[in-house]
């Protein structure tokens, strides 16, 4: 799941994490609800023996969520993303991605960005949306106080992300969660990046 070849691995995190920082990526970044409960079977698992392969820690997660026989998607999937999130810093690398493409488009270039969960598609969303428009002021009897504010430094090409036709999900299954987002690069100065702003997730220890 590490796309790099330096860092640590799956098998580092899931054989080596406390539970409490476990639950927290699972849940943080798989936004799985019952993350508590699979990062405690894990460890449970992993104390008799290291989970070495990836269908080990899928048929513990699946024991722990159960499975629907209409069920499309394998109980574990949630799990996994996190995993590969977090392993590869997915969520940060897009956002700085974004970032970047802002400052090295030229008026009339336009940027498009495919989402495949809620974690991508909200920071994209937010992207747009924060230069789309100009920042709004806090009231319009307030003075600015210095405050500079910014020209939307893209035009949108859809307020709404498109979404795959039944056609294609049909040629693609894959493509059934897919999100586009796109806008067309103004004039205006490229935008600060504000990683919370854009709502790159934090891992939080449970309590």
């Amino acid at each position: 799941m590490r796309m790099g070849a330096e860092g640590p691995t799956a098998s580092d995190l899931v054989n080596e994490l406390p539970e409490r920082e476990l639950a927290a990526i699972i849940a943080t970044l798989g936004e799985e609800k019952r993350a508590r409960s699979i990062a405690r079977a894990i460890v449970a698992c992993r104390s008799k023996a290291p989970i070495a392969k990836t269908g080990e820690l899928a048929d513990i997660v699946a024991r722990v969520l159960g499975r629907r026989h209409d069920e499309t998607k394998h109980p574990a999937t949630r799990t996994f993303q996190a995993i590969r999130l977090y392993l590869n810093e997915e969520l940060l690398e897009l956002a700085r991605g974004l970032s970047a493409a802002e400052h090295l488009l030229k008026p009339k270039g336009r940027l498009a960005v495919v989402t495949f969960h809620s974690l991508e598609d909200r920071i994209a969303k937010r992207f747009f949306a924060s230069r789309g428009m100009p920042a709004p002021r806090a009231s319009r009897h307030v003075p600015d106080e210095g405050r500079p504010i910014f020209a939307p430094s893209f035009r949108l090409l859809n307020r709404r992300p498109l979404s795959p036709s039944k056609d294609e999900i049909r040629l693609n299954p894959r493509a059934r969660s897919a999100r586009l987002r796109a806008g067309e690069r103004t004039d205006a100065q490229p935008h600060a990046l504000d990683l919370a702003a854009l709502g790159v997730p934090r891992i939080t220890l449970p309590v």
